[in-house]
């Protein structure tokens, strides 16, 4: 993930002048009925856990430690040497995110440093050969996943401080490679290798997350960022991840448009239709993509020893609502600490939306967004011949009126049940809220349609 402190910065430097031909994903890409299923699904889930975990979290500052520190391979590679963490139990985990409410975990199995949490011949430079520990964690969650039935997506990035055949993009310049050896044709091999072994060695898997496109982005003389800048080999990798499990889904965190062979638009840090934080550089392109946004629990992505600033418990469930009224997934990102446990109040978050969700998922699982676009008093989803009002602000005049022609058979409070007062005309439906509600985290009300 890009922190905000280098996102200026990179987003502004070249890319490598010796770029091959662009090839924008897969030409005349259609979807097999695999795919769609899974589409279906994931737009159901709505809510994920986002895992970031690599050997970075011996350091206590972040997965990009390696980067903003100006760390040397030389020197970064020692750390495997004593990372064991003792702690990590999948079963333990998977437990906790399932009591939360998620329905599916995304978890770094590669990150930019080129570490792999999972057993590889590729490369010894992974978490069964590298480290004292000796156990593939991915190979543990994914069977732990499939188990207590929580669907398992991978991460991968695209770049690599450490590889010397990766060619070197906006960032990682300090990690003393020589330039000279970058053969991107390597490269890709390898990732494809990488690849190959994700989808063939653990069981099923919803989707490839892939994060790092940007390393190769320049600005344009306009100040606009061009669609594609950099011949990633998108069709080879995406037809590989389609050829070797056919539900796979797959999602590239590019801060583009989406591409031929993706099947997920992901925004990060804001919810589609904002850029609070300046890298959703694009609105949804495609009512018939799946949507997610991804965001952290505190600031940072990996476990950063300082960072006490956790959002309250209300402010992630008024996240949650926003993201499934703009018809999108939230994927909520937890970064364990190198002992293999995930932070005590990161734990504690979970637990009160899993506590929210246990009262109120009706309105969210399985949920869609198309009647209406948010409003300044809140949100809108629906499901079957339910339509749910999320509140999460006080309207000035005490209803809502809504631009839908339904006969309405019922409109009251979800919470309680409790029959509020509405007004029907052939164009409008004017839902008049009680005198006194609490809506500082979410006020549900249900419309149910003849």
């Amino acid at each position: 993930m890009l922190t905000n402190l280098l996102i200026a910065s990179l987003l502004s430097m070249a890319a490598p002048s010796s770029s091959p031909e662009i090839v924008e994903g897969i030409q005349g890409y259609v979807p097999t009925p695999e795919v769609l299923e899974s589409r279906q699904r994931f737009s159901d889930d709505k809510f994920g856990i986002f895992i970031h975990w690599g050997v970075y979290s011996m350091l206590g500052r972040g997965e990009w430690v390696m980067n903003t520190d100006k760390i040397r391979f030389s020197d970064y590679s020692i750390l495997p040497g004593g990372f064991y963490p003792g702690n990590f139990d999948a079963a333990e985990w998977v437990s906790a995110f399932k009591a939360a409410g998620a329905r599916y975990i995304t978890i770094t199995t590669r990150h930019h440093d080129g570490f792999s949490m999972f057993k590889s011949r590729w490369s010894d430079y992974n978490i069964v050969d590298a480290t004292p520990f000796g156990r593939d964690i991915i190979k543990e969650l994914a069977d732990e996943c499939h188990k207590q039935g929580i669907t398992i997506n991978f991460y991968y990035s695209l770049l690599d401080w450490c590889r010397e055949d990766y060619p070197i993009g906006n960032s990682g310049h300090h990690s003393g490679r020589d330039e000279s050896k970058a053969n991107y044709a390597s490269y890709l091999d390898f990732m494809c290798n990488q690849i190959t072994e994700l989808l063939t060695n653990y069981g099923p898997v919803g989707c490839i997350w892939f994060d790092g496109d940007w390393d190769h982005i320049k600005k344009k003389a306009d100040g606009s960022y061009p669609d594609i800048d950099f011949d990633w080999g998108y069709g080879r990798i995406y037809e590989l991840i389609h050829s070797l499990q056919p539900g796979c889904l797959v999602g590239n965190n590019h801060h583009r448009r989406t591409i031929p062979g993706e099947d997920i638009q992901l925004f990060e840090r804001d919810v589609p239709g904002e850029n609070t934080a300046g890298y959703s550089r694009t609105d949804v392109v495609s009512t018939a993509l799946p949507l997610e946004t991804c965001q952290t629990i505190n600031k940072s992505w990996g476990f950063d020893i300082n960072d006490h600033t956790y959002k309250t418990d209300q402010e992630l469930i008024r996240l949650l609502v926003r993201t499934a009224g703009r018809n999108a997934n939230l994927l909520l990102n937890v970064g364990p600490q190198p002992d293999g446990r995930i932070p005590a109040l990161s734990l504690e978050r979970l637990a009160q939306i899993g506590e929210w969700l246990s009262v109120n998922g009706e309105t969210i699982y399985g949920t869609r967004s198309t009647l209406l676009k948010p409003q300044p008093w809140g949100v809108v989803t629906e499901k079957d011949n339910k339509i749910f009002l999320h509140v999460l602000e006080k309207p000035e005049s005490g209803s809502i009126v809504l631009p839908l022609s339904l006969k309405v058979k019922s409109v009251r409070s979800f919470a309680d049940g409790t029959e509020l007062n509405f007004k029907r005309t052939k164009s409008e439906l004017t839902v008049v809220l009680p005198e006194s509600y609490d809506c500082s985290t979410d006020y549900i009300v249900e419309i149910t349609a003849k």
